[in-house]
């Protein structure tokens, strides 16, 4: 018995390793915990070495939810989100989540299999077989590699994580032959974990691009003569420390955040704008301004001209910092461009302003004055409703410890955007940026749940949530104590308002929505009514803390958001 036992564990030792198999090993060595994917025949041997990792496998219910998992997974916990798709319809599915993700610089890895070597592109109508799979997905992506043998795996797998960690991220797409996932890969390098290495230096490490020192003393030099300068932070800032604040405060200027940047300055901060850039007052700080310090934003119309009406313009001397060399000349072209790591450049325009003050350099542009006037023309614009739906943010912000918002396109979202301000950065995002996709609020709060172990609320509306209700069930599958709020306008009201204030008929717009509290039923999720402020401060007690998802619907126009909009103030 123990001579059969040994000759079997010596068979099993020498059984050959497949490029699937070798392929999670690599990911593990790269960090990744989760992967979000849904089975098919030609991804099934992805599947084989994944019990030899501790890697967790996520089931989604549609392949765009994967996607979407992965990116609110992302953005909520900074790891990266990696997906398993299926050949041909896996890949069509995906890509919707895939260009949002482009649009929004969120890193993520698709692997997905293709046919046979000797039958992709074949045109020979093999199952799931596309013209050019590869070709299709290049244009929501910032690469898209073929591994044709084993050999090459260990270089792609690394080619991707570089561009996540040394440039602007984005989406990364990896596809193998279904023949040559299962090919050995025996005699292929395995992670260095793997060969005994266990120190530091193991972990792959591919740095941004740090600041040119004389360009950060140009920006000082510049900024001496400067009588009204302005901040602007954008989501390449989201991972910055506590210097972004010194920053805004050596400067002596007002302070703009984009909706991924919401966080870098805590509520209220006397010299922050939050991201009310696109509103007339806003614009006038921004118009004004003869200095204009841009860090880690496009200056993209979905941050700063949400109205869409081409009225944003900057007429001061512009510096930008960014890590993509060509979003430093676009849409505005820079006077001066410094290419690199925003934290890197913060900290060092810091310490340098820091030694100027030493020796007695003034920064003094009475930014407190036009932070004040600002803000008290933004309250002469609020209306009832924008107030209130804030105000119904903030209550949960500030019940709820450590909550995330993950929004869709939907009215509290498009209002958030502008008035709500988070306690931290991660704590607020939505697809109403770039993209600008419905359906994404759901399955992303899922993916930021599994990220970040915290509180997630997913603000979508009744129409944005039919299409991708099918993740409730994966939600309630995880046990996931997931806040689902639900706002009811009875159909795409945004959208309705729009073709009615445009005299446009209404058409496709008053939709027939579900009966929400059978159909949560259904996928294994509570449902509660919510109708005043007092049953939502005591629902979030428990929900929170329970083991299924549970949906709020809150009818738009429901008189306690009104009433709660008269106790809150715009900037808190």
């Amino acid at each position: 018995m123990t001579q059969l036992t040994q000759t079997s564990l010596s068979s099993f030792d020498t059984q050959p390793l497949t490029c699937g198999e070798l392929l999670v090993q690599w990911l593990e060595y790269y960090g990744v915990e989760t992967v979000f994917g849904i089975p098919g025949v030609h991804t099934v041997e992805l599947y084989r070495g994944l019990p030899n990792t501790n890697i967790r496998h996520v089931t989604p219910r549609h392949e765009q939810g994967a996607g979407f998992m992965a990116d609110g997974y992302y953005r909520a916990s900074g790891k990266i989100g990696v997906c398993f798709i299926i050949t041909g319809p896996g890949m069509t599915n995906i890509m919707t989540a895939m260009a949002q993700a482009l649009a929004d610089s969120i890193p993520m890895l698709v692997i997905s299999s293709v046919n046979k070597v000797k039958d992709t592109g074949s045109g020979e109508g093999h199952l799931h077989e596309l013209h050019d799979q590869q070709g299709m997905v290049s244009n929501v992506v910032l690469a898209s590699k073929t591994i044709w043998q084993p050999e090459s795996l260990p270089k792609v797998i690394a080619e991707a994580f570089a561009l996540f960690n040394g440039a602007r991220p984005g989406p990364v797409h990896i596809q193998l032959p279904i023949d040559v996932i299962t090919a050995d890969a025996s005699h292929v390098a395995k992670p260095p974990s793997l060969r005994g290495v266990t120190n530091s230096l193991a972990s792959p490490q591919v740095m941004r691009a740090l600041p040119n020192p004389a360009q950060l003393d140009l920006i000082v030099e510049s900024l001496k003569t400067a009588k009204n300068p302005v901040l602007l932070y954008g989501g390449g800032c989201v991972d910055v420390d506590h210097d972004a604040q010194k920053l805004a405060e050596l400067i002596d200027a007002p302070t703009f955040l984009t909706i991924n940047a919401k966080g870098l300055l805590p509520p209220a901060h006397p010299l922050s704008l939050g991201s009310n850039q696109s509103l007339e007052a806003g614009r006038a700080v921004i118009t004004e301004a003869d200095w204009v310090l841009a860090i880690g934003t496009e200056l993209g119309e979905t941050d700063y001209d949400v109205f869409f009406n081409g009225e944003f313009k900057i007429n001061g001397t512009l510096v930008r910092i960014d890590c993509d060399a060509q979003q430093l000349q676009r849409p505005f072209r820079a006077d001066i461009a410094v290419l690199s790591d925003a934290q890197m450049a913060i900290s060092g325009l810091c310490s340098r302003l820091e030694n100027q003050i030493s020796n007695g350099q003034v920064f003094d542009h009475q930014a407190l004055s036009r932070v004040n006037e600002a803000k008290q023309a933004f309250l002469q614009d609020t209306t009832p409703d924008f107030v209130g739906q804030n105000a119904l943010l903030k209550l949960i912000r500030d019940e709820v410890e450590g909550v995330i918002f993950v929004g869709d396109s939907t009215q509290p979202v498009y209002s958030g955007n502008l008035g709500f301000e988070a306690l931290a950065t991660r704590k607020w995002f939505n697809s109403s940026t770039g993209f600008g996709t419905l359906g994404y609020g759901l399955p992303a709060a899922i993916g930021a749940m599994i990220g970040s172990n915290l509180p997630v609320v997913s603000l979508i509306g009744d129409g944005g949530i039919q299409f991708t209700i099918a993740e409730l069930i994966c939600a309630a599958e995880l046990e996931l104590p997931l806040i689902v709020l639900l706002w009811n306008d009875q159909g795409y009201g945004e959208i309705r308002r729009y073709m009615e204030e445009g005299g446009l008929p209404l058409i496709g717009v008053n939709i027939k929505t579900p009966n929400f509290e059978p159909l949560a039923a259904g996928f294994g999720a509570g449902y509660r009514r919510i109708t005043d402020k007092q049953q939502l401060l005591e629902a979030l007690k428990t929900d929170t803390t329970g083991k299924q998802p549970i949906i709020y619907e809150i009818d738009e126009a429901d008189d306690f958001l009104k009433e709660m909009g008269e106790t809150v103030t715009y900037f808190s």
